[in-house]
C-alpha cells in the first residue's frame, strides 16, 4: 500500500496566471469514518476509486489505495454514496520541484480555495509561492470527507482554522 504524504495550506490571492491545467471533480464517500475513508471520484472521463487510511500525528501522512474504474462504475458508486458530494475544480501549478494542486470549491462549499503539495517525507523543504496562506494540514474540517458533513456555507468564522 502507498503512503501518501502532503501538506494543506490555504489560498490568498490570484494563482490563476501560473495554472498548467485544470480539470472538475465530482467526488462522494461510501465511508468517512476516521479510521478509514472509501472515496469515488470521476475526474473527465474516468473513475477513481480511493481507500484512505488514518493519518499520522500530524495528519501530514497516510496510507493509500488507489484504483481506476470505469465512469460508469463511478457513477454507480455515487449513487450509494453518503448524503453530499463535493464539487470542485483542481488546477494544476508547476512550482520549483513540485506540482501544487489547488482545489476550488463550488456548491455548499463554495469560497473555499485549498493548496495541497505532495512530498516524499515529512520534514522535505519546499518553496512556498506568495499565493499559499495559512497551513492547515492536519485540521479535520478541512479534510473533503468533513466537507461533505459540514459545508463551507455553514462555517461562522470562514478565515478561522482552529476548529
Amino acid at each position: 500500500m502507498a503512503k501518501e504524504i502532503e501538506r494543506k495550506f490555504l489560498v490568498k490571492g490570484d494563482f490563476k496566471k501560473v495554472v498548467a491545467k485544470s480539470q472538475r471533480i465530482i467526488q462522494g464517500y461510501i465511508s468517512s469514518v476516521p479510521q478509514r475513508t472509501v472515496r469515488v471520484r470521476i475526474i473527465g472521463e474516468k473513475g477513481i476509486l480511493t481507500i484512505k487510511g488514518i493519518g499520522s500525528k500530524s495528519g501530514a501522512s497516510r496510507y493509500e489505495f488507489e484504483k481506476q474504474i470505469t465512469p460508469e462504475e463511478a457513477g454507480e458508486l455515487l449513487k450509494i454514496c453518503e448524503p453530499g458530494i463535493i464539487d470542485k475544480t483542481r488546477f494544476l501549478i508547476e512550482f520549483e520541484n513540485h506540482i501544487i494542486e489547488v482545489d476550488e470549491f463550488h456548491g455548499d462549499n463554495k469560497g473555499l480555495v485549498i493548496a495541497e503539495i505532495e512530498l516524499k517525507t515529512e520534514d522535505e523543504k519546499f518553496g512556498k509561492p506568495v499565493w499559499l496562506g495559512e497551513e492547515v494540514t492536519g485540521i479535520v474540517k478541512y479534510y473533503n470527507s468533513m466537507l461533505v458533513k459540514n459545508p463551507y456555507k455553514n462555517w461562522e468564522n470562514k478565515n478561522k482554522s482552529s476548529e
